[in-house]
C-alpha cells in the first residue's frame, strides 16, 4: 500500500496521526508492479495531478488518497479491497485496470455499502444482470469501443478479418462488441494468454490465413510487444492492422514510427478540444514529460467525478454521491459525461490515427466520430 495525502492547511496543523471527521478517503487500486505497472503509473500520475488541480481537497473536504497495488492478481485485489473497506474505512474505492480484478472485488465492495468507481475495466456482467447501485463506471463498458471499430470496418467494406485478444473477460467482451457491428467474414478468433509477450505463433498462423484485416485488442505491454513483432515480421504486407487499446499514448513512446498510421477507436484523445482536456494534457505533459494515455485521462476523470459528487451532494455519503453521479453532467476530459441507467457512460466513440505532432512526438489524432452518444448493449438487463 502507498499513501498519498493532500490536505488543507488546517489538517496539516493537527496532531500527528489524527484524522478529521470531515476528511474524505479514497482507496485507489491499480497495478503498480510487474509488466502492468506501465499502465498503473500513468493512472497514479493522473490522480496526483487531479489532486493538485483541486488544491488537495475533494468537494471542498480535506482528502486522503491511498494507493493500492493489486499486482494484477485477483486474490491480492480482494485482500486489498477488504483492507481498504474494513481497516482504512475509505469512502470510495476507485481505479482497477483489469476486468477479472473488478469482477473479484465488485460484490464485497458494493455490498459493504462503499461506493466503487471504475476507472478502466467495464465487464459486461456488471453493466447488465450483475449491476449494483454502488458501482459507477467512469470509463466505458468493454464492448463500446470495439463496437465503434466493428462499425467503421463494416462501413469501409472490409471483407475479412482475423481477431486477436487476451483470454479473459475484457478480451471476450471486446470481440463480442466488434462482432455486434461487423458482418463480414471472421477468419479466426484467437485468444492469447493474459500477459503474453511472444506472439510469433499467432503471427505465423495469421500469415498463412492472409485476412484482409486484423483486429487486435492487446493492452499495455502486450500491445507493445504485439505491434513490434508485427512490424518486424513484415505483417503490414499481409494484412491491415486495426486496434483498440493497443496503439495509444501509452504504447506510442515505445513503438514510435512503427505504429504511425495505425487506426483505432477510443472515447478520448489528447486533441479533444475542451477546457478540462486542454488543461489536463498540457499540465500532464509539463509534469511528466509526455502525452497522457486514456488510462490517465480516465483516472483524472474519476477524481474529478468524486470532487463533483461531494461538492454537489454536500457530503461523502455513498448514496448521496451515487445519486449525483447517476444524474450525469459530470465534468470530464471528454466533456460533460452522461450516464446510462446502469451508471455506465453514454459517450462518443472516435476514430483515431497514430501520427507525429509538431514536435515529432508520436500521438493520436481524431479523424472522425463513429458513434455519437453511444450507450452500451447491457443496460436493459440492469435492475437495481
Amino acid at each position: 500500500m502507498k499513501t498519498f495525502s493532500m490536505a488543507a492547511a488546517a489538517t496539516a496543523m493537527m496532531m500527528a496521526g489524527a484524522v478529521q471527521a470531515d476528511t474524505v478517503k479514497v482507496g485507489y487500486m491499480t497495478t503498480l508492479s510487474g509488466s502492468g505497472g506501465i499502465i498503473g503509473k500513468q493512472m497514479q500520475n493522473a490522480v496526483n495531478l487531479a489532486m493538485e488541480h483541486t488544491g488537495g481537497t475533494l468537494g471542498g473536504m480535506d482528502a486522503e488518497v491511498i494507493f493500492a497495488d493489486d499486482q494484477r492478481k485477483p486474490d491480492v485485489a480482494k485482500q486489498l479491497a477488504n483492507r481498504l473497506v474494513k481497516s482504512d474505512r475509505v469512502d470510495v474505492i476507485a481505479g482497477v485496470i483489469w476486468s477479472n480484478l473488478l469482477m473479484a472485488i465488485h460484490k464485497p465492495v458494493t455490498r459493504s455499502g462503499t461506493l466503487l468507481i471504475g476507472s478502466n475495466a467495464g465487464p459486461s456482467p456488471l453493466a447488465g444482470k450483475d449491476c449494483h447501485k454502488n458501482f459507477v463506471s467512469m470509463s466505458w463498458q468493454n464492448d463500446q469501443t470495439p463496437e465503434g471499430m466493428g462499425k467503421y470496418m463494416q462501413d469501409a467494406g472490409v471483407k475479412s478479418v482475423y481477431l486477436v485478444a487476451p483470454n479473459y473477460q475484457a478480451g471476450k467482451d471486446m470481440m463480442s462488441g466488434f462482432k455486434r457491428h461487423y458482418k463480414g467474414e471472421v477468419v479466426a478468433e484467437v485468444y492469447t494468454k493474459l500477459g503474453q509477450s511472444d506472439f510469433q505463433a499467432e503471427l505465423s498462423t495469421l500469415r498463412a490465413s492472409r485476412p484482409e484485416a486484423t483486429f487486435v485488442f492487446q493492452p499495455g505491454g502486450m500491445g507493445i510487444n504485439f505491434v513490434k513483432q508485427w512490424h518486424q515480421a513484415g505483417m503490414e504486407q499481409v494484412s491491415k492492422l486495426y486496434t483498440v487499446f493497443t496503439v495509444d499514448n501509452l504504447s506510442l513512446p515505445a513503438l514510435k514510427e512503427t505504429a504511425l498510421g495505425v487506426v483505432s477507436t477510443q472515447t478520448w484523445s489528447p486533441d479533444l478540444d475542451n477546457e478540462i482536456n486542454r488543461r489536463f494534457v498540457a499540465d500532464y505533459k509539463a509534469k511528466f514529460g509526455g502525452y497522457p494515455s486514456f488510462y490517465a485521462a480516465q483516472a483524472y476523470d474519476t477524481m474529478m467525478a468524486i470532487d463533483h459528487a461531494i461538492a454537489k451532494a454536500g457530503s461523502s455519503d455513498t448514496e448521496a454521491m451515487r445519486a449525483v453521479l447517476a444524474e450525469g453532467g459530470i465534468p470530464t476530459t471528454r466533456g460533460p459525461l452522461a450516464m446510462n441507467s446502469n451508471q455506465f457512460p453514454i459517450q462518443n466513440v472516435y476514430l483515431r490515427e497514430a501520427v507525429l505532432d509538431a514536435d515529432s512526438m508520436a500521438t493520436t489524432r481524431i479523424t472522425g466520430t463513429v458513434f455519437e452518444n453511444h450507450a452500451d448493449a447491457y443496460a436493459k438487463d440492469c435492475q437495481f
